[in-house]
């Protein structure tokens, strides 16, 4: 699994099994402000991961003359959830949008020590220097550049970066130490 779709389908039918038209609005929700979700895009992700045993599609008589589909998951798609919970792929951990969806299903992963896990990298991450422009290898903060709407992107992603900093540090004191 390497989508943020894959992980919003597979993380609200491990909450439920859902109709199509249900999950399609849950995802949208959480991810519409980043990217809509369309039927094109949707339903051939849905037929994917049914074909690859991790969901399966019942029909249910509608309310008009179109069958309703129940989705929901098999065993198979039930570890394939929780292992990428527990193992995410790298740009889960480094990008925004992906590692919002992430962190909206981490509850479901049953060890608390693996939560830390994730979360930890999440903060190794944050804490490397990094910004959205460069000068040479060198990373510009707000302070280092002239345009006031630059400036205003590296003010705003620094503020963002300290708050969720500190939400990290906080729930890290709450869940297990590093075994």
């Amino acid at each position: 699994m390497s989508s943020m779709l894959d992980l919003a389908v597979l993380g609200f039918l491990y909450e439920e099994p859902l109709h199509g038209y249900e999950l399609r609005v849950r995802i949208a929700r959480l991810t519409g402000h980043v990217k809509t979700i369309s039927h094109g895009t949707l339903y051939p992700a849905i037929k994917r991961m049914e074909v690859a045993g991790v969901l399966t599609r019942e029909s249910q008589p509608g309310a008009a003359a179109a069958p309703r589909h129940m989705l929901s998951l098999t065993d198979a798609g039930r570890a394939a959830f929780l292992d990428h919970l527990r193992k995410p792929a790298e740009p889960f951990i480094t990008d925004e949008n992906r590692w919002f969806t992430l962190l909206t299903f981490l509850r479901h992963l049953p060890d608390p020590a693996a939560q830390a896990d994730v979360l930890r990298r999440r903060l190794d991450f944050l804490r490397e220097p990094s910004s959205f422009f460069y000068e040479g290898d060198r990373p510009l903060s707000a302070n280092d550049v002239d345009d006031p709407f630059r400036r205003g992107v590296l003010r705003i992603a620094r503020a963002t970066s300290q708050e969720e900093l500190a939400w990290l540090e906080e729930t890290l004191g709450q869940l297990p130490p590093r075994t």
